[in-house]
């Protein structure tokens, strides 16, 4: 059997689908009475299979391993049935509602479209198909007895389903904030445009009904699955991966903002604490982050001795007339002074073996304290502080 880059496209996608159907399947085993994820497996599963069946090489090759001439054709649309029902049944159980209501909803989706597949095959079965029609069936067939209703019946099942499931995403959206709402916001387009996908189809077979020849729109139709899949994909994936984005992305920018107060402190002795080196390219941004921060705090634990309580007072009362002109608080006058001191005790440590005799306290620090502490290393402010505060520094220190 020949794969053209279209079947590659139909193969690689229905593969990819069935492997992430795998990885859960040891999370269904251990909670297999979780309709949530029963239905996620289920979807996946009907996706996976109905991509690969569907395309133009399996549906010959079905056809030709059974014998049976446009066998294919019920077991697309079974399939396709099984993945709307799917669907349905996974926003069913996703968005909150009373157990009991989501139970009974379950079980009416579950018995409908289970109901639907049967009539699928039994229509098929009563029909008549002996032309092979690999991708216009459903208007090639349009007139004949029972294989009409077995198409009017699946283009109508998944136009239901479909219209069902987004506007329980669009009305659900408006409960919701954040990257849940706008992954419904994403999931609703994406199941009306799969409505619209049926109903070209339908308007197709229509045409048919009535003697005229609208054939072309079964092609035309065709063009609206890209777009849905992408849709879909992007509107389950957000609300997923979207808040552990965010907060890896958040956690990056902290260690970016941390960045100047670890250069200042870099080479601070530490006696008693190990610095160990991670590498950022294989390690967790938020561990990077735990280990910067404790190697912060070891750091300006170990600077303590140095500190000198009247380099503080001096520049934070320097550094309040400071704040007060740029529209700043005492808060900010503080933090600067911390800095300052700081950056001194770091000078003194490197220079002098002998700590200062009344070093002046440095309260604990949350990581928001020491961003403010590392913005503040960057500030003019503080350093045209440091270097005025300095130069007394040394000429004490060579006397």
């Amino acid at each position: 059997m020949s794969s053209g880059t279209g079947n590659l496209g139909f193969y690689a996608c229905g593969s990819i689908l069935l492997l992430v159907c795998a990885m859960k399947l040891p999370a269904l085993v251990r909670r297999r009475h979780d309709m949530l994820l029963r239905a996620a497996c289920l979807l996946l599963l009907a996706a996976g299979c109905l991509m690969i069946l569907a395309a133009p090489d399996s549906i010959v090759e079905l056809n030709r391993r059974t014998g049976i001439s446009n066998v294919s054709a019920p077991v697309v649309y079974a399939i396709t049935t099984a993945f709307s029902g799917a669907s349905l049944l996974l926003i069913i159980n996703w968005r909150p509602a009373p157990p009991e209501e989501t139970r009974r909803a379950s079980r009416l989706c579950i018995t409908a479209y289970s109901l639907t597949i049967i009539a699928i095959i039994l229509l098929f079965w009563a029909g008549s198909a002996p032309v092979e029609q690999v991708a216009l069936f459903d208007v090639y067939y349009a007139n004949t007895p029972y294989l009409r209703e077995m198409i009017v019946l699946y283009l109508a099942a998944q136009g239901v389903a479909m219209m069902t499931a987004s506007a329980l995403c669009w009305r659900w959206s408006r409960e919701v904030h954040g990257f849940l709402r706008a992954g419904l916001r994403i999931l609703a387009p994406a199941y009306l445009v799969i409505v619209s996908y049926d109903v070209i189809r339908l308007v197709a077979v229509t045409a048919r009904l009535t003697g005229h020849d609208l054939d072309f729109l079964i092609k035309v139709s065709v063009q609206f699955a890209p777009l849905a899949s992408l849709l879909g994909a992007i509107g389950f994936t957000l609300p997923l991966a979207g808040p552990r984005m965010a907060e890896t992305l958040h956690t990056v920018r902290q260690l970016r903002q941390l960045a100047p107060l670890n250069k200042a402190l870099e080479h601070v002795a530490t006696p008693g604490a190990i610095r160990t080196t991670l590498p950022w390219w294989r390690t967790p941004p938020d561990v990077l982050l735990t280990g910067r921060k404790t190697v912060l705090y070891d750091a300006i634990l170990a600077l303590a001795p140095y500190y000198d309580p009247a380099v503080r007072e001096a520049v934070r009362t320097a550094a309040s007339h400071a704040a007060l002109d740029e529209g700043g608080d005492e808060s900010d006058a503080a933090v600067t002074a911390d800095a300052v001191m700081i950056m001194i005790a770091c000078e003194r440590q490197r220079t002098s073996p002998q700590p200062q005799p009344e070093a002046a306290p440095l309260t604990a620090r949350r990581t928001q304290d020491l961003i403010r502490l590392s913005q503040a290393m960057n500030s003019s402010t503080t350093r045209d502080l440091y270097e005025h505060h300095l130069s007394p520094q040394k000429a004490a220190h060579h006397d």
